[in-house]
């Protein structure tokens, strides 16, 4: 009986193990959203390779376990590919930016996460799914002249760009084919630098290859922008899905890490990323901390800092 229990946890665990090992030989979309969790799924595999050594000490075993553990390991390592280095962090940081994917249905916490925008100190706020906030614009309106979206009623107002400073450029733009208007590209001059915004909105990875094809334009888009820019929003997707790592590298977009975990809600600091502030050099972050509070959302806000690490003239977005 214990061969039998044995080996039947044994084909469950290698079929597992080699579903999430598939990233390594194809992006495959369906499963793209399991990629995300590989350090998480390898924990799982280790302590399910040690119930099954624990049952009968075998070689099969072994190989299994030394399977999850380089998964967990070198999910680890590709965590760190993007972290940026942290030669500018004793700089006073030059602009506050804050990323909130405050949820489409999340009306009952409007005024509470109105409030929240108004008290961050942030110099620019990139709010996704912002329709809920519908009648609370002019209230966030005086406390941010600037705005960028959400100008022609409800039914409009997705991604909504706050700054307390004027655009020296804009742009509302679509990504893919599935939903419209959700890549917007700014640039706003502090203190006499000009830094380039760019917010997006992924497609969730399992629908199909929208995602792949957001992430072609998106890329498209960054590439005609010259000068310090940030990049903000809601990916869907962890740093370690193979086209997201594809995309960073590409761009030569870094981050802090290890990232704050911003979904799922429950899972706390256990969770993932799946939200995200990147920088291109010169710009770096200074500090990257996820929102204290929710506030009603299945996402988890983000509020950065950044410097400017060396002088020199910079462009607007083209």
């Amino acid at each position: 009986m214990r061969d039998i229990i044995f080996w039947i946890l044994c084909a469950f665990l290698t079929v597992a193990i080699a579903i999430v090992s598939l990233r390594y030989v194809t992006n495959f979309w369906l499963l793209s959203f399991v990629y995300s969790f590989q350090v998480h799924l390898g924990v799982v595999f280790v302590a399910a390779s040690l119930v099954v050594l624990g049952i009968k000490r075998q070689i099969y075993g072994f190989i299994l376990l030394l399977a999850s553990l380089f998964l967990v390991v070198h999910g680890v390592i590709m965590l760190g590919e993007f972290s940026q280095d942290d030669r500018a962090m004793k700089k006073p940081p030059l602009f506050r930016l804050m990323s909130f994917n405050i949820a489409i249905d999340n009306w009952k916490n409007s005024t509470e996460i109105t409030d929240m925008v108004i008290a961050s100190n942030a110099d620019v706020v990139n709010l996704l799914e912002a329709k809920p906030l519908t009648f609370h614009l002019q209230q966030l309106f005086k406390a941010y002249p600037y705005h960028i979206g959400c100008d022609a009623g409800k039914d409009t107002c997705d991604t909504l760009v706050l700054s307390k400073r004027p655009f020296v450029s804009r742009q509302v733009a679509s990504m893919g084919s599935l939903r419209k208007n959700r890549l917007v590209i700014a640039s706003v001059d502090f203190g006499g630098e000009t830094i380039n915004l760019v917010s997006a909105h992924l497609t969730k990875p399992y629908f199909d290859d929208f995602q792949m094809a957001e992430l072609e334009d998106l890329g498209k888009a960054l590439g005609s922008i010259d000068g310090p820019l940030v990049l903000s929003g809601d990916f869907n997707s962890s740093a370690i899905a193979p086209s997201i790592q594809a995309f960073l590298r590409e761009q030569k977009l870094k981050t802090i890490t290890p990232e704050p975990a911003t979904w799922p809600i429950g899972a706390g600091a256990l969770g993932i990323a799946i939200d995200h502030i990147f920088a291109r050099t010169p710009l770096h972050l200074t500090s990257l901390k996820r929102l204290n509070d929710n506030l009603g959302s299945n996402h988890s806000g983000l509020v950065a800092d950044f410097v400017l690490d060396k002088d020199g003239e910079t462009s607007p977005a083209k």
